[in-house]
């Protein structure tokens, strides 16, 4: 893509939109940023900006600067039927977002996963595994670094292992991942997506410009990504902790196994489940699909194992935090649906103390009562979207309405007896108090490390 003198507008001062800004720039491009924030909300982003003569539009988008431009670059955050984009389109003008713009630049073969949940955890464990095989990797898209920012560091021999959400695949057009994945579909975002089918449809994005000469990996356990195994033209194949698949990873007798599902191909014993140092049965689904995405860039089975054995839960998935007179404190503020908050709780036996809410995405929270029921002692709401959950839930377990974080954390700990487990799961959204679920979790951490005295 010839980038010099093109007129190339940035809609949305993310990160990736001011990754995405910078690139451009500095490969002869005229570029303009708009954001509908004010500039007070973007004072630490715009001096720099203007420093390297990039145009500034603040505090709302003018239909003017969408004129004339030769391709707009949109946000993950913005939503596709913004008028000026709709207006846009009409004129011709093209639209694509950063991982489309990064995937024209990026060298070597891309690692593209999605799912509604388990993406960070998958996306990481999967770039260790191909780094520990001596590959050369980098890792990021929607954890981490955006993944404009990696292309500088690809060669033709490197793997990039990218999480891609469901906003990110909505402006795609020539996206091709060399391996993709859907680790599952369940409901969230539907503030954004409107119905479930149309957020099936978006993750299905994934994998429609692949062909013969890439994989598709889909979680047999999971209706909503199973069901999409007939529409993907390439090779697919399967994982499952519950049976055995022709083609991937699933267990055997506590086992992990990945079979490739040549004709006359191998079956390879991988690890014992029980040396999977993660909490949970999803996180053992991410082990497996993990397992078929190194399997398939052409890792060994050994530096697998020991791959996945030194692994480490990231940050704000299921993360321990502390033990306090005898009652744990779990951090799982990457927990932003209900689906996640389910897989939380089916992480422990029982006496939870549970952490909910936040900014609502149009979810149905009394799926959650069966579990609050059989496992949580009692329920502690937070945030913009407490009143709606308490009313799905109130017949379920006994609430709290604590507002704030760490009003629910400290009332928390005064409740709960020894063998108890604190656990933020909020399957909300964190932007009615919190910057990001990052920052939702550090203050989680910090109020918890204040109750122990560090």
């Amino acid at each position: 893509m010839d980038l010099q003198d093109k007129r190339i507008l940035i809609v949305g001062l993310g990160k990736s939109g001011i990754a995405s800004a910078q690139f451009l720039q500095a490969r002869g491009a005229k570029v303009t940023v708009s954001d509908s924030k004010s500039p007070d909300q973007l004072r630490g982003e715009i001096p720099a900006l203007l420093d390297r003569g990039i145009a500034v539009e603040t505090g709302g988008h003018g239909e003017r600067t969408f004129r004339g431009q030769d391709l707009i670059v949109v946000s993950p955050g913005v939503p596709a039927d913004v008028p000026q984009l709709v207006q846009a389109r009409i004129h011709g003008v093209p639209i694509i977002g950063e991982i489309e713009l990064a995937s024209q630049f990026l060298q070597g073969r891309i690692v593209a996963i999605t799912g509604s949940n388990g993406k960070t955890t998958t996306t990481t464990l999967t770039g260790e595994i191909l780094a520990a095989s001596g590959f050369p990797v980098v890792v990021g898209g929607n954890i981490g670094t955006p993944a404009i920012s990696l292309v500088e560091k690809t060669t033709p021999s490197t793997f990039a292992v990218l999480e891609i959400s469901s906003f990110q695949l909505e402006t795609i057009q020539t996206f091709r991942p060399f391996i993709s994945c859907i680790l599952n579909i369940t409901p969230d975002h539907l503030d954004r997506h409107r119905t479930f089918e149309a957020y099936v449809k978006a993750k299905a994005r994934i994998f429609e410009n692949q062909n013969e000469t890439g994989y598709c990996i889909l979680n047999a356990d999971d209706p909503a990504a199973n069901a999409l195994t007939s529409r993907a033209r390439c090779p697919v194949l399967h994982f499952s902790r519950r049976s055995e698949v022709a083609a991937g990873a699933f267990v055997r007798e506590g086992r992990i196994f990945f079979r490739d599902g040549k004709a006359g191909g191998k079956e390879q014993e991988i690890l014992p489940v029980a040396e999977i140092p993660l909490k949970g049965a999803h996180n053992l689904e991410n082990v497996l699909a993990a397992v078929c995405l190194a399997s398939l860039a052409g890792c060994p089975a050994e530096t697998i194992r020991q791959a996945v054995r030194a692994f480490k839960a990231v940050e704000h998935r299921l993360e321990f935090v502390a033990e306090i007179a005898g009652v744990s404190y779990y951090n799982d503020s990457k927990a932003t649906n209900v689906d996640a908050t389910i897989k939380a709780l089916e992480s422990f036996p029982a006496n939870i103390h549970l952490i909910l809410g936040g900014k609502d995405k149009g979810s149905d929270y009394s799926v959650l009562n069966d579990l609050l029921r059989q496992r949580v002692k009692r329920v502690y709401t937070i945030g913009a979207a407490a009143e709606k959950i308490e009313s799905q839930i109130f017949d379920a377990v006994e609430i709290f309405p604590a507002g704030t974080l760490e009003n629910a954390v400290r009332r928390a700990a005064t409740t709960a007896v020894r063998g108890d487990v604190i656990l933020l799961a909020p399957a909300c959204a964190s932007f009615d108090q919190f910057q990001s679920y990052e920052h939702r979790g550090r203050v989680f951490k910090d109020v918890v490390k204040s109750l122990a005295g560090k």
